[in-house]
């Protein structure tokens, strides 16, 4: 009997057209697909015309429904699992059965396809080079505060999913805990209205405000700049002279020599004029 395989396939995120030729091809040919909604499943296999039997696999079901997805794929089911737009496992179903398949050595292969957060970078026109995807914030403040206090300080871009009814209040938290930022909110990605707001944080605020939000949105934020960091940096010992600036450093456990080359650099000194104020510490 031939082994069974599973594929993570990807969706469109919104534009049916962005559907790969290669998903349609294992679309049509598994025995099966595991849907993370089987209704919105079937309004896209009924758009390509393609009749399979559909099985549910979600995010509270998912540990259970794993085994007995992969003890039919070791019956040799070719098996396909799809969430309700673009790709499974990211702020979707599908990492757990990936994980069970590793650990049990079972067959499976991931289709690229549309993702929401890769779009919105690009559109966004903020650094691409490095970026950080959080996904969705939780709902409660001191559940969010943990998270923010992990990015505050990141130089990457930031991604963050948000729904309709909480796009307001998560980007009133943004503005007050990571400051007024460049923003690009971006809506309904790929489909008819779509729209990518860019400016800043609270431009945004207010620009939503008055146009009530609708649809899925993709937030990409601005990270931290080198130049806030640096001014950070020199506020905190801006009103020390150099002893006392060296003096903090070395308070901090780090050795003599290497804080007069840290005083160094943040006053953009030679070392061997800082050097002389440390003589006598």
């Amino acid at each position: 009997m031939d082994k069974g395989i599973l594929y993570i396939v990807p969706t469109p995120i919104g534009n049916l057209k962005d559907i790969t030729l290669r998903a349609l091809e294992v679309l049509n040919d598994v025995d099966l697909i595991a849907a993370e909604d089987t209704r919105q499943t079937l309004k896209l296999l009924n758009h390509f015309e393609i009749k399979k039997t559909l099985i549910s696999y979600h995010k509270y079901n998912e540990k259970n429904k794993s085994e007995d997805i992969i003890n039919l794929i070791n019956e040799g089911k070719k098996i396909a699992l799809v969430s309700d737009a673009g790709m499974p496992g990211i702020s979707d179903p599908g990492s757990v059965i990936v994980k069970c398949c590793i650990e049990q050595g079972v067959k499976f292969e991931v289709l690229p396809g549309a993702t929401a957060f890769t779009t919105a970078l690009v559109y966004s026109g903020l650094d691409t080079t490095k970026f950080l995807f959080r996904g969705f914030l939780p709902r409660e403040n001191k559940e969010r505060k943990p998270i923010i206090q992990d990015i505050i300080n990141c130089q990457e871009t930031i991604i963050l999913y948000e729904a309709p009814h909480r796009l307001l209040d998560t980007l009133s938290f943004l503005l007050s805990n990571l400051g007024d930022r460049k923003i690009a909110v971006c809506r309904e990605l790929t489909k008819l209205y779509e729209e990518i707001y860019r400016g800043s944080i609270s431009e945004s605020v207010n620009y939503f405000q008055v146009n009530k939000p609708r649809g899925e949105f993709v937030l990409v934020i601005e990270g931290k700049r080198i130049e806030d960091i640096e001014e950070e940096k020199k506020s905190i010992w801006i009103d020390l002279s150099i002893e006392e600036h060296i003096l903090s450093y070395i308070n901090n456990g780090i050795s003599k020599k290497e804080a007069i080359k840290m005083v160094a650099k943040d006053r953009n000194l030679p070392k061997n004029e800082i050097y002389k104020f440390s003589t006598d510490l």
